[in-house]
């Protein structure tokens, strides 16, 4: 017998080309797929979750987030971009142990769907040994989320430019172990460094063994100073573009790279948020859809900003709309047109996620067919009241407090604002104890005055 849940009477934002939004529907969801959306439907078997004065989206795709560092949550909020380096990648981040890890990929994929993330592109880069990569992939599993696991390089081979090889054997066993098929929550993909930070004979090793295997590749390009050393320009000379790739970040990149990009067809991540205040350099959204490339959006990091994605909205459209303005102020004209509109900002978040983790077919809208990863959202509160417009307030004055129900291929994660299955003052007790013993192992006594140098290769292209 089928396991049937009917949501009735919310307002629908389908992320959909083909399906237009709903005022008023119903959506039937059956065991762990998205069965029928419509403005009424009776199903008598169904479990009925009343929707009303709620919307009803497609949970949030984070395209691009370092989750084991959640345990360092906040403690970079002022660092520059050199300063992180220095602190994530010399000092804390050799100081996890594989305990560590594991309870920050926990929390930190709780956190994702507590605010209404239900898919996550996890790019894993303290990857010291198996035993670390098998504990970041049970915590993913164990909160529930929908994951590309990025596996990528050990800490020590984290700055640039590197000569330190992944462990191309691990790959391949974690290739065969947790390969997505059917209904998997787990996918993999190679989160290589790159031309920025890698020489390019391990660029080509890792994206052979990429191609060889037919992985999604993902690459950090474009991000400050280092993003100019025309990674893509070197990547294309070499042969090395390809459709299934997806490109983080590219605000320093050339327009002639941006097109290249789209010539081939890959796919386009920014995190605003972070790029904005870690010197990574203007947006690139404008100059990417002048060729054609739509982004995804990713949080990146938590040292530094929240970990949902309603800032990270908020970020693009103001990052965007902030460059256009300052022009048309120093010419002396008006803006007749924003260049960039919330209806749009909410796909980057939903179904261009999907596309840039290779599971559009799978997730991102709500369309009959795909799997049920779902996020209502309670209008019920003085920051959504009265409700004018359900885009507009979604993007611009939603938060996390407004996720009320959030479902994972079918799953209930969380409910009448509460996760479900979670003990948070249990969980909360636990998580202080280790972070105390990290930064106790790093050497650090006070995280809240230390102040990191910066990487001495900071401004090295």
């Amino acid at each position: 017998m089928k396991d049937r849940i009917l949501i009735r009477g919310s307002m629908i934002l389908s992320q959909d080309p083909d399906y237009r939004d709903v005022p008023k529907g119903d959506v039937l969801i059956e065991d762990n797929r998205i069965e029928a959306v419509a403005e009424k439907i009776v199903c008598e078997d169904a479990r009925i979750i009343d929707g009303k004065h709620k919307i009803l989206l497609p949970g949030f795709v984070d395209a691009h987030r370092h989750n084991w560092e959640s345990m360092l949550r906040s403690i970079g909020v002022d660092w520059t971009l050199g300063q992180y380096f220095t602190a994530v990648k010399k000092t804390l981040g050799p100081a996890y142990q594989p305990d560590d890890i594991y309870l920050a990929q926990y929390i930190g994929a709780l956190e994702c769907l507590d605010s209404g993330i239900t898919t996550l592109f996890d790019w894993f880069h303290n990857n010291n040994g198996p035993e670390y990569c098998d504990a970041a992939i049970e915590g993913l599993k164990d909160a529930g989320i929908r994951t590309v696991f990025g596996f990528s390089n050990s800490i020590y081979g984290e700055l640039p430019v590197s000569t330190v090889p992944l462990d191309y054997s691990d790959f391949r066993r974690i290739k065969n172990a947790y390969s997505a098929s059917g209904d998997s929550l787990i996918s993999l993909a190679l989160a290589t460094r790159g031309p920025q930070f890698l020489s390019m004979e391990l660029v080509e090793k890792e994206m052979r063994l990429a191609r060889d295997t037919d992985t999604l590749t993902a690459i950090h390009v474009g991000d400050g100073i280092w993003g100019r050393s025309r990674p893509v320009i070197k990547l294309y000379e070499k042969g090395l573009l390809h459709s299934d790739m997806t490109f983080i970040h590219c605000n320093t990149l050339s327009d002639e790279e941006l097109m290249l990009i789209s010539q081939s067809g890959a796919k386009v991540v920014s995190c605003p948020e972070v790029e904005m205040n870690m010197g990574h350099g203007f947006l690139p959204t404008l100059r990417e859809r002048e060729v054609g490339l739509e982004p995804a959006l990713g949080v990146d990091v938590c040292t530094s900003i929240p970990g949902d994605m309603f800032g990270v909205m908020r970020s693009m459209l103001a990052g965007v709309r902030a460059v256009v303005n300052d022009t048309a102020l120093k010419k002396g004209t008006p803006v007749e047109q924003l260049p960039i509109l919330a209806t749009e900002v909410l796909k980057f978040a939903t179904l261009n996620g999907a596309k840039a983790c290779n599971l559009g077919q799978k997730t991102g809208s709500i369309t009959p067919g795909k799997a049920a990863d779902l996020v209502l959202l309670d209008t019920d509160m003085l920051n959504m009241m009265p409700m004018n417009h359900g885009v507009n307030a979604v993007v611009e004055a939603a938060h996390p407090g407004n996720i009320d129900m959030v479902m994972v291929a079918g799953k209930i994660v969380k409910e009448q604002k509460k996760m479900l299955g979670v003990n948070l003052p249990k969980l909360k007790r636990r998580v202080e104890q280790a972070a105390y013993a990290l930064f106790e192992r790093a050497g650090i006594a006070k995280p809240e005055e230390w102040i990191p140098p910066v990487y001495e290769e900071n401004h090295k292209s």
